[in-house]
């Protein structure tokens, strides 16, 4: 959304009467890509003043057309070092807020309240040898910032990112960012040559046919995603998991999690998994 604000000392110019439409917690859009018909991701100016763990979210959006702002929990997908801010973000036709937001170009502006807040943050889970990323659709955003958090493969000695999507298009966003992480000179200079070994990308689809195919929840709980990786089963000694997707896919991730003997945890108590419950019922 792009605001034209008259200069006040022009005198060709009309005043507005209220300066109830100039957008309120400003920032600037710097990129947009479209993925798909129902996804995208965009870059924005990052507030000066902002400070924050990779895997949070803020709150962000647009004006409505009452002059009201509409606001929604997006992640953060850079990490906490960018310059910038990135979002992911899907297209929905008649969404309050994201039949306006998929429209945005470069140099327009959205509401951005720098105020950062979540659940999937590293200090949310006890040490570990593994830690598990378990997203669906664009629950991968705070996992696109967390791997390219170096402080991520400080913590742990092996990363799986499992990512699932309807089609193999809806997968290209992880893809392409796991391929650039890999192929990054300043985390292999960082964490070794070691570290493609170290990065493990699991995508499935569970509509169209592909090299990996159904739900996480049953690629774990029949051990398929172990027996694929040749890794152990999980267990509470070793592994971590993050999860965010659906309120169903988070209730069925939780359930399979525990029954591997982990424990959930938040902040203020550290486990084994977390789950974020900020985006269940939000609406888009």
């Amino acid at each position: 959304m792009t605001l034209d604000i008259p200069l006040a000392d022009d005198p060709h110019v009309t005043q507005p009467k209220s300066t109830a439409h100039i957008l309120p917690d400003a920032q600037t859009v710097t990129s947009v890509r479209h993925w798909t018909d129902g996804l995208f991701s965009f870059r924005v100016t990052r507030p000066a003043s902002l400070r924050f763990r990779s895997g949070e979210f803020v709150m962000i959006g647009l004006l409505g057309d009452n002059g009201k702002p509409i606001l929604r929990a997006y992640s953060i997908a850079s990490p906490n070092w960018d310059e910038e801010l990135e979002f992911y973000s899907i297209k929905v036709p008649d969404g309050p807020l994201t039949s306006k937001l998929q429209h945005i170009r470069p140099g327009d502006q959205i509401i951005l309240r720098p105020k950062p807040v979540g659940t999937l943050v590293l200090d949310a889970l006890l040490p570990g040898k593994r830690l598990w990323f378990l997203a669906t659709g664009t629950g991968i955003a705070p996992f696109a910032s967390l791997m390219r958090d170096p402080e991520t493969f400080e913590r742990y000695e092996q990363v799986i990112m499992m990512h699932t999507c309807r089609t193999k298009a809806e997968l290209e966003y992880g893809r392409e960012l796991v391929e650039n992480l890999r192929h990054d000179p300043l985390l292999s200079e960082i964490h070794g040559d070691d570290f493609t070994d170290r990065l493990v990308y699991y995508p499935t689809t569970t509509r169209e046919e592909s090299p990996f195919m159904g739900r996480i929840t049953d690629n774990l709980a029949s051990g398929k995603v172990f027996a694929d990786l040749g890794l152990p089963a999980m267990n509470p000694a070793e592994d971590r998991a993050m999860v965010c997707g659906s309120l169903a896919f988070n209730v069925d991730v939780k359930a399979v999690l525990e029954s591997f003997g982990l424990h959930e945890g938040a902040n203020s108590e550290p486990r084994e998994f977390v789950v974020e419950k900020a985006f269940v019922g939000e609406g888009v």
